[in-house]
């Protein structure tokens, strides 16, 4: 795997030593299974700009196994065309005991959220609890059983590419998710006779055979395409020690590579307990837009964004360019002054599966009862706290001094930050100049600040010698 000519360093194969071959069994029939509630194909799914979110899935009253639990969710591309990507759930309450599992379709992210996965492969045993994860390779044969008795949690699969550990760029070869906390499972095999049930999901269809001995019954092993998990406590991130965000890519634990430089077909981000020092700084993420897309869930905790309404084993939905961020709650705590002492988020694990690809949602998705409906109205308690200089004279009139002229004191700033807009002074750094009309932007250190108040654009030269146009 692949089977046509690649790069040494891309190829991924392993040699199996089988007391029998898996081709020893009965033609593969089409199972019985509610086709709705397991989607490969996106085309025809559902796309809105508005934010979604979802409670809880409830565990099933009747005895339901892993696979038969899954619940698409949403996705782009298809499995068919080897394109995209699909994001499930699962509420399981019964082991899959003499059956397993193989994926056509594409490698799976296990995320449990509540209750331990015991997940036996072709390769040996894996035990995967909450806040561990688990990578299935396409095609792998593997069954899950519920050693707690019921399990929830999320599945991410790919249709094209691979997870890989993302490039660490300018951090260097040290911190976020290392490689030595990675673990594949020793061989273990099993030599017994007897009906075993094989499902195969091709194009988003569960068939099923029978076979007259265990599918795990591998006595040796060697390679690297193999099954592993990780330990989500190992990550090691890092933040901002002084003022500001730095993108969340610097959570990415895993990533899958699409053609496009730059744009993943999915990123895994995780939200850790961690420190926070940043001062004069909005700490929550903030209110944004973004040509990504993010489906949020939450393993344990409280999300830092998210005070209310978003429980673990919860999910959320976030297309690109909608707007989105902290609810009212969480806004209204961290303007207060009190807000910028050391704050230490402990006892929280969110998590989030990022893309450039535009997910299409299912109709079971739109339609469960577990859909919350009035999600949008966390946002609608956030009041103004803008402060008009001069008063509300000043906010009544035009031009430099009215609302909304607010593009007449901008200041563009040198190496050390970017441009503010609005009421006050402007602050400089050493060496730098600084101007302003009816008030100004602030800034930052670095030198090389100029400003323009008479509405043309203002060529700047900055401290490090490169040209910026501030409109101004």
């Amino acid at each position: 795997m692949p089977s046509c000519p690649h790069p040494r360093r891309e190829q991924a194969r392993s040699w199996l030593y089988r007391i029998k071959p898996l081709v020893t069994h009965e033609p593969y029939r089409p199972l019985n299974f509610p086709a709705e509630n397991l989607t490969a194909e996106f085309s025809t799914g559902i796309v809105t700009p508005n934010q979604l979110r979802w409670k809880p899935f409830p565990y099933p009253s009747e005895k339901v196994d892993w696979v038969r639990s899954l619940f698409t969710m949403c996705g782009s591309g298809s499995a068919a065309a080897k394109e995209g990507f699909a994001i499930h759930m699962y509420t399981a309450n019964d082991s899959m005991g003499d059956s397993c599992l193989s994926n056509a379709d594409g490698e799976l992210l296990l995320v449990p959220q509540d209750g331990t996965l015991l997940i036996t492969t072709e390769f040996g045993i894996l035990e995967v609890a909450p806040t561990e994860v688990c990578v299935i390779p396409r095609g792998v044969h593997f069954k899950v059983e519920l050693p707690d008795g019921c399990a929830r949690g999320y599945v991410l699969e790919l249709f094209q590419s691979r997870f890989q550990l993302p490039d660490l760029g300018p951090i260097g070869s040290n911190c976020l998710a290392a490689p030595r906390d990675f673990a594949s499972p020793v061989a273990w095999f099993q030599d017994t006779d007897g009906p075993f049930t094989i499902l195969h999901k091709l194009e988003g269809k569960l068939f099923s055979c029978q076979q007259a001995f265990s599918p795990f019954n591998v006595v040796a092993w060697h390679g690297n395409y193999v099954p592993y998990k990780y330990d989500l406590n190992r990550f090691c991130p890092i933040n901002a020690v002084a003022f500001d965000h730095p993108d969340p890519s610097i959570f990415t634990v895993l990533t899958a590579p699409s053609p496009i430089p730059g744009c993943a077909v999915a990123d895994f981000v995780i939200f850790p307990p961690r420190v926070n020092a940043t001062k004069n700084t909005f700490r929550p993420p903030y209110y944004h837009r973004n040509i990504q897309n993010e489906f949020m869930g939450l393993i344990k905790g409280v999300y830092e964004a998210k005070r209310d309404g978003f429980q673990p084993g919860g999910a959320s939905l976030h297309l690109c360019m909608t707007p989105h961020g902290p609810d009212t709650a969480t806004y209204e705590a961290s303007i207060k002054e009190s807000a910028e002492a050391l704050l230490k988020l402990e006892g929280t694990l969110a998590f989030m599966f990022e893309t450039h690809m535009t997910p299409r949602t299912t109709p079971q998705a739109l339609g469960s009862p577990c859909i919350d409906r009035d999600y949008y109205q966390c946002w609608m308690g956030l009041r103004k706290h803008f402060v008009h200089p001069g008063g509300a004279a000043a906010a009544s009139g035009s031009g430099g001094g009215g609302a909304d002229a607010l593009g007449a004191s901008t200041t563009a700033l040198g190496s050390g930050s970017g441009a503010g807009i609005g009421g006050g002074d402007v602050d400089a750094g050493a060496g730098g100049a600084a101007g302003a009309s009816n008030g100004g932007g602030r800034g930052g250190e670095g030198g090389g600040v100029a400003a323009s108040s008479n509405g043309e654009a203002a060529v700047v030269q900055l401290a490090n010698g490169v040209a910026a146009l501030a409109a101004t």
